[in-house]
């Protein structure tokens, strides 16, 4: 999808015709039907074991510190007034599966993270009285078989960092190496992954092309996931491809279609803190809903060039500073939110949204979306925001500058 400055008044008559190869990358929605694994259970009770973690799940929920705990300022938009569902809310942690560290920062490892997040269940964190940083020497996987739920709750304390390196953590249903646990991976309610309270740093998955790749953060396929109160700095991904996205976030194939909710969190923040990616420089997906609420994207960047389908001698990819969805059937909800300072080389500094058989639709309220700079095209009269779907997006209360 092409448009040179000052000819938006041809995008109509051209764009269809550009985007008869949109989505040229292979469908994750398309379903696959793997055998089930011997002995798995779609069930995936939460284990007890605590094997090279903390306290047992008997424990009490949040050991007393010898000194007050001090904790990270509250992400997200404080002003954004957005109601929150209760499927959009935090999980309570007060009875926890599992506790990384035994209430000292160097108990607190990146290996104890990653045999948490593979035994799943509720897990904390006991790094002692002050935020701590833990830096993943291996990219945490979530097992499909363990769970159901598999939440990670940082208690407003805990920074997961990729060091620059490498992904933080990731979850696939249809990835073999993960467990196969339904004959139809692709659309399964399990696990049901919650990130809150934590913050998540330096990721990096320049290079990972399974499924497409993008994701410098955090990757997601199946299942259902949600981040509440979390924050995502200077996270990396791809810096070309037409597709591909997500510095900080990339989902595909929800259950059932539902939501992602992003709550209470932010993208960046500062200058030097937000994400850099081809495409989506905070968010991407295809075919995936979203529901962000009470949030802050700022200076974040789609860096790629040539659009979607790549033009001509061209890698593609520049599309979507903070957020880029493509797909078909797919709705995206703005609440509460501010979204400024973002920028892409190609089309949707703030949102790039393409609805290929213009089923998709949007909704922005009572947000702020403003300086977002689209060095190649936007939609007329939406600045920041470019927008193919089934009608033009709602927009209530809100300011679009």
């Amino acid at each position: 999808m092409r448009v040179k400055p000052g000819t938006f008044p041809l995008v109509i008559a051209v764009i269809a015709v550009l985007l008869a190869g949109c989505g040229g990358s292979p469908d994750p929605d398309a379903p696959v039907s793997p055998p089930v694994s011997p002995g798995a259970s779609s069930a995936g009770a939460e284990p007890g074991t605590t094997d090279g973690l903390g306290a047992a799940p008997s424990a009490k929920a949040s050991p007393t510190p010898s000194k007050p705990a001090a904790t990270l300022a509250r992400a997200g938009n404080p002003n954004g007034g957005a109601s929150v569902p209760a499927e959009g809310r935090a999980v309570d942690t007060g009875r926890p599966t599992r506790v990384v560290g035994t209430g000292t920062p160097a108990s607190c490892t990146g290996k104890a993270v990653v045999t948490a997040v593979a035994a799943g269940g509720l897990i904390t964190f006991d790094c002692g009285p002050d935020p701590v940083t833990i830096t993943m020497t291996e990219t945490a996987k979530v097992r499909n078989a363990n769970g159901p739920r598999v939440v990670l709750d940082g208690g407003g304390k805990v920074t997961l960092s990729g060091g620059g390196k490498r992904r933080i953590l990731y979850m696939n249903t249809c990835d073999q190496a993960q467990g196969w646990t339904t004959s139809h991976c692709d659309n399964q309610d399990h696990p049901q992954l919650t990130l809150q309270n934590l913050t998540f740093a330096d990721g990096n998955s320049t290079g990972e092309k399974a499924e497409g790749g993008g994701g410098g953060a955090i990757f997601v396929r199946g299942g259902q996931f949600k981040v509440v109160n979390s924050r995502f700095v200077r996270n990396r991904c791809d810096r070309t491809g037409p597709d591909l996205g997500g510095a900080a976030i990339r989902v595909l194939s929800q259950y059932q279609g539902k939501p992602v909710y992003v709550v209470d969190s932010t993208f960046g923040g500062a200058a030097g803190q937000g994400g850099s990616c081809s495409n989506g420089g905070a968010l991407s997906s295809i075919g995936v809903s979203w529901v962000v609420l009470n949030s802050v994207l700022s200076h974040n960047e789609a860096i790629g060039q040539g659009a979607n389908p790549a033009r001509g001698g061209t890698p593609g990819g520049g599309s979507g500073g903070a957020i880029y969805c493509d797909g078909n059937k797919f709705t995206v909800r703005i609440a509460g939110s501010i979204i400024e300072n973002n920028h892409a080389k190609e089309g949707g500094g703030a949102v790039f949204f393409v609805s290929n058989d213009r089923t998709g639709s949007m909704r922005i309220e009572n947000s702020t979306l403003r300086r977002n700079p689209s060095d190649g095209f936007e939609t007329q009269g939406l600045p920041g925001i470019f927008f193919l779907g089934v009608s033009r997006p709602t927009t209530t209360g809100s300011k679009l500058s």
